[in-house]
């Protein structure tokens, strides 16, 4: 399990000047809210822009869309490691699971369905930055579906990577759709049904 804290951007060999340091974290910063507006293939060049930097050295810091994807993606994922950390020690394992999937849900709408198909590929594939940051996240919501698990408030048989395939399949199957969060919530609320179902307070 990844302690609260850890960040897994150190991978990707952030910059160490004072200066260098601050144009990255807020090209990352303006890149999530363009992705969350456009979509992963927003303009690199607004992107820039926005961080009020030239697009050159956007390009120093991220040769390819896939580097500013991948650092973006980093930093939402170690946000949710340390979001699942904290909600191990919640006194209701419930809603500390529903909590935790909620915000994994939003990670895979905000990217449009990027992030729900990428981990969806990490549980089967060991390779790649991307793929050992998902394995991360993987893991904080598999400790909460255990102790869900062992206090009895889900079913037993919960497969820990069935259930958040699911969440990646609810991710991809509301992208794009007009009422897309409304449309996630509800099929969220049936996958939370089905895991209390038979649970001791199911």
């Amino acid at each position: 399990m990844v302690s609260a804290g850890h960040d897994p951007r150190s991978a990707a060999g952030r910059p160490r000047r004072a200066d260098a340091r601050r144009n990255y974290e807020r090209l990352v910063q303006q890149a999530k809210i363009a992705f969350a507006e456009f979509g992963v293939d927003a303009s690199l060049d607004e992107i820039a822009r926005r961080a009020g930097v030239a697009s050159g050295t956007l390009y120093r810091h991220f040769p390819t869309r896939l580097d500013l994807i991948e650092a973006v993606l980093s930093e939402r994922i170690a946000e949710l490691v340390d979001l699942g950390d904290r909600l191990l020690t919640a006194e209701d394992a419930f809603d500390a699971l529903s909590t935790w999937l909620r915000a994994a849900l939003g990670h895979g709408l905000t990217y449009r369905g990027l992030s729900a198909a990428v981990m969806d590929s990490a549980l089967d594939h060991d390779d790649g930055p991307v793929s050992t940051w998902h394995a991360r996240m993987f893991e904080a919501g598999a400790a909460l579906l255990a102790r869900a698990r062992q206090t009895g408030v889900i079913v037993s048989d919960a497969d820990d990577a069935d259930v958040l395939k699911m969440i990646g399949a609810i991710a991809w199957a509301a992208q794009g759709t007009p009422d897309s969060s409304a449309q996630a919530d509800r099929l969220l609320a049936l996958l939370l049904n089905g895991l209390r179902h038979g649970g001791a307070q199911g």
